[in-house]
């Protein structure tokens, strides 16, 4: 069940995408030939007053041809045709429409919540070493950690997991910054409630979940997964990881069938598959608009450039050049996909 829910989720996620340049391209009066939901072959047609609705079988996509978008088009409705700035709306709709997505469903889930975890250290486990005026100390309100910025009590879990034993800390105390510089900070042992459990020893304060908190917490965790989809851009040019360890649909589907199958309810177990739709939404709206050809971002990047080229050479730059680099981009980009769809497959096979 779980595997055909992370299946729908996908598509869902695409037709949102695609859908978002489909209501951009008709508020900015340019003619749209089909729009489509899901790839291979339909099942479903319709033709509208100007454009063909279409449901296909394979729910693992979806486009919204427009003409003029990818050849050249004496219609003057055609994308071709249209000014800079109309262009460029278009050209982005599809990834506001996943982070918007992405930021809906974050708020649903944080509806229900109490409380949220602080920044702010309300106290320190029995045994906590280098505490004090040296150290942690009760009321200190976590800044930074190695230079990462800490807004809640979960961003602490995600730099210490960035980070060795020894880090440089960033707290507000008394309203002045200390640094804690090499300060050694790991996870020990520690009797809580009588059972000895494995903790970084430190409590955090809590906030009420009143709306306006909700909202910002909301905000936080939408613009929060951002940074963390930076991290892991990072990590893969500065080779922390490698190419083998990028993750596909199949692997996502996946893990989302192991949440369902962990989760000790049906209701959790779509509370948490539905994080992770609100976390790959947003990552397929920040990877949409990275300058690389073929992508949205690829097409605005130039945009951009050849609006300078011509200002520069005062003539028009033809625009087979634009697509043979795009075409170029894309035949690299499905590589890439075909090599991440084998490298899942073989992570499942090998469990």
């Amino acid at each position: 069940m779980y595997i055909i829910l992370g299946i729908i989720a996908f598509g869902i996620l695409i037709a949102v995408h695609e859908l978002g340049h489909f209501l951009a391209a008709k508020a900015c009066k340019v003619k749209v030939n089909e729009f489509s939901i899901g790839m291979g072959p339909a099942i479903f047609k319709k033709q509208g007053k100007e454009t063909l609705y279409s449901l296909r079988i394979l729910p693992i996509g979806g486009y919204c041809a427009m003409e003029g978008e990818d050849d050249d088009s004496a219609d003057p409705r055609s994308f071709g045709k249209q000014r800079r700035w109309k262009k460029l709306i278009i050209l982005a709709a599809g990834a506001f429409m996943n982070f918007l997505l992405g930021f809906i469903i974050v708020i649903i889930i944080f509806s229900q919540a109490e409380v949220y975890g602080s920044s702010t250290v309300s106290g320190l486990m029995d045994g906590f070493p280098d505490n004090g005026e040296a150290g942690l100390m009760e009321g200190d309100k976590i800044y930074s950690i190695n230079g990462m910025r800490i807004y809640y009590s979960n961003d602490f879990s995600t730099a210490m997991a960035r980070s060795g034993e020894n880090v440089d800390m960033v707290v507000i105390r008394d309203g002045e910054k200390v640094t804690l510089e090499d300060y050694n900070l790991t996870q020990r042992e520690y009797t809580e409630n009588g059972e000895t459990v494995v903790k970084y020893g430190i409590y955090f304060e809590t906030i009420p979940a009143t709306f306006l908190e909700k909202l910002k917490y909301s905000v936080y965790t939408s613009f929060n997964f951002v940074r963390l989809i930076w991290y892991s851009l990072s990590d893969l040019f500065t080779g922390a990881v490698g190419i083998k360890d990028l993750s596909g649909p199949v692997e996502v589907v996946s893990v989302m069938n192991d949440m369902g199958a962990q989760a000790a309810t049906v209701g959790d177990a779509i509370l948490n598959i539905s994080y992770l739709c609100a976390f790959i939404a947003i990552n397929l709206a920040v990877m949409n608009m990275l300058p690389i050809p073929a992508l949205d971002g690829g097409r605005i990047f130039f945009l951009i450039v050849t609006w300078v080229i011509e200002k520069v050479i005062r003539r028009k730059v033809n625009p087979k050049y634009e697509g043979y680099i795009h075409t170029a981009g894309f035949v690299l980009l499905m590589g890439l996909m075909v090599f991440v769809f084998a490298s899942d497959v073989v992570k499942i096979i090998n469990g």
